[in-house]
């Protein structure tokens, strides 16, 4: 019993006093502002890496549709470029938001450009993939456009290939308001 509480207070000493929680991750948003994601806490996420030169960028359309329907129920859209695909991200931040704003009216919020596999994946994609299986069990992140379904409670509900689209995925948004 000793062994079980001396390794409880190692690994909670190591990790800062707090457990490994979604809210505790920082995030940098496209302006450079950095918080954690408890900003979103108790608020349905979707948390998609995007890019402005890709097939499937034409869902910005719909993940703007998503967020005008159901902000005031609680959905954060979240939008992380990503340059890792084929370059397909290449612009600043400055670049991408303008884009962004002028070709689909994006509202919703959008972050500075992150890699979401390799050396340098960012922190929150370490947490989505390894709280998260893809196609056949993998973690990788396979293309732009990849979405993750996040409850109320920080929970990960389901993970989306690129190919499914923002319109697929409102039934099981709309699930989690209730």
């Amino acid at each position: 019993m000793k062994i079980i509480v001396t390794i409880v207070l190692v690994i909670n000493i190591l990790l800062g006093g707090q457990s490994m929680s979604l809210y505790n991750i920082k995030v940098k948003d496209i302006d450079g502002n950095e918080f954690t994601l408890e900003k979103y806490k108790n608020k349905v996420m979707l948390i998609v890496n995007v890019a402005s030169k890709c097939g499937f960028t034409g869902q910005y359309e719909g993940l703007e549709k998503l967020h005008e329907s159901y902000v005031d129920k609680g959905l954060a859209v979240l939008g992380f470029p990503c340059n890792q695909f084929l370059a397909q991200e290449p612009g600043t931040e400055d670049e991408i938001k303008e884009f962004c704003s002028l070709t689909f009216g994006v509202k919703f919020d959008m972050f500075s450009k992150i890699d979401v596999n390799g050396e340098n994946t960012h922190e929150l994609y370490k947490y989505l993939k390894s709280n998260s299986q893809g196609f056949m069990g993998t973690d990788i992140i396979k293309w732009n456009f990849t979405k993750f379904l996040i409850d109320k409670n920080g929970n990960i509900i389901k993970r989306y290939a690129p190919s499914t689209t923002p319109e697929q995925i409102e039934k099981d948004i709309v699930k989690l308001f209730h």
